[in-house]
């Protein structure tokens, strides 16, 4: 292992910026080991630089060595009370605590120091049982959420740049980000072999299982769920039907039924480490029952499933535009049309824009295939076929833009 790489991800790092010093409480949401302690600890660092002394800094990193093993809401007001009484009272007392869900009835307390007005308070979760309903309605609506995810594309070469590994062109790079995805710990590693990578997203992917799906869910039976994110992961960007799940299970011997089923999806879903991408019917299609599909929140962790087989390229790419479009901002759902789909329809407040995502178009059957939905869509907003070729790029007679993939990843937005 080398020194940990870190590079700053200016578009969190605004976020907190814009929020710093508001009565909000600051809650910094992600799959676990995506960069939350990082992003958190560079805050530190900052205010720690400008206040010049950690006097009125309370930082607890909560899965760290030194804290007590089953901390609960005393042991946090106790810790506060002395931070509080040590603390300069002409400024904030800037409070920080990471992986706050390990702390029992931890919400009892941040609830009482949101009425605090000379304290700035920062939590990092990786369950999404840190903003459940209850606490929403505990602090009256005065938070901000920031949700992290894994490396972007662009935020991945930047992280390369700064672990100074020998330079690789950009289509190497994208290769290997798009078979070991952008989880940063990854840079930390001296000689990324496969082994290696395999060993690291695993342990990843076991602490999620555990700490975050099976401690929050009342998981009777972790067979299922190992063999249910297995199958969910492996078979990403198809439709997903429960009872053809429960069926298949229940043939193979694994009784089961639908509500085991969507109750372990919801915690996979809980834990960030998976999506739900559901149907929407356009061009008249009328959607009464949609079905969805499901997109894991990394492709590193997506081929640990299939032990990094090299197939099904083209959903790995569609696990990465997915996640890319849910990180610009979009609600991304699957387009049915009366006959076929559309890949992704994405939506920002009036904003609209129609996705298909292909490995290549080098074939005719391929670009035919892959352009006529967009002929059963009638209205004005932007149609985009995104793909791995250089060829055959630019806009179409019918109004179709053709871009390359990586360079669509790569291009600015704010």
């Amino acid at each position: 292992m080398r020194l940990q790489t870190i590079a700053h991800r200016d578009r969190y790092e605004r976020k907190l910026a814009e929020y710093r010093d508001s009565q909000d409480i600051k809650v910094i949401t992600g799959v676990r080991r995506c960069g939350k302690s990082t992003l958190l600890k560079l805050l530190v660092d900052q205010i720690t630089s400008e206040l010049g002394g950690t006097r009125n800094i309370f930082y607890r990193k909560m899965d760290g060595f030194g804290v007590p093993l089953n901390p609960d809401a005393e042991w946090l007001q106790s810790e506060l009370l002395t931070a509080l009484e040590m603390a300069d009272s002409s400024k904030p007392l800037y409070v920080f605590i990471d992986e706050v869900q390990t702390i029992r009835d931890w919400e009892k307390v941040v609830r009482r120091l949101h009425t605090h007005p000379l304290v700035d308070t920062y939590i990092t979760g990786s369950n999404a049982h840190v903003l459940s309903s209850d606490l929403a309605t505990l602090l009256g609506g005065r938070y901000v959420e920031i949700h992290v995810q894994p490396l972007s594309f662009e935020e991945y070469l930047q992280f390369e740049t700064a672990a100074g590994t020998s330079p690789l062109d950009t289509s190497t790079l994208f290769s290997r980000y798009l078979t070991y995805g952008g989880m940063p710990g990854q840079f930390d590693i001296v000689d990324r072999t496969q082994d290696r990578m395999a060993r690291f997203l695993d342990a990843i992917h076991d602490t999620i299982i555990l700490n975050d799906v099976a401690m929050h869910t009342q998981v009777g039976d972790m067979d299922l769920l190992s063999k249910l994110v297995r199958y969910t992961f492996s078979t990403s960007g198809n439709l997903f039907s429960t009872r053809n799940v429960v069926n298949a299970l229940t043939s193979a011997g694994r009784k089961t039924y639908a509500e085991t089923v969507e109750n372990y999806l919801k915690a996979l879903e809980s834990a960030y480490i998976l999506s739900e991408c559901e149907q929407t019917g356009i061009a008249g299609k009328q959607v009464l029952r949609p079905q969805r599909k499901f997109y894991p929140i990394d492709t590193g962790l997506r081929n640990l499933a299939s032990n990094f087989a090299p197939k099904d390229l083209g959903a790995q790419l569609e696990c990465v535009v997915f996640n890319e479009l849910v990180r610009r901002g979009y609600n991304v759902t699957v387009g049915a049309l009366l006959k076929g789909e559309i890949d992704f329809v994405a939506d920002k407040h009036d904003e609209r824009l129609y996705i298909q995502v292909t490995e290549t178009l080098a074939s005719p059957g391929t670009y035919e295939r892959e352009l006529a939905p967009f002929s059963l869509v009638n209205d004005a907003f932007p149609k985009l076929v995104l793909t791995t070729d250089r060829l055959r790029l630019g806009t179409t007679e019918q109004g179709v833009r053709i871009e390359n993939l990586v360079d669509w990843l790569l291009k600015g937005w704010s």
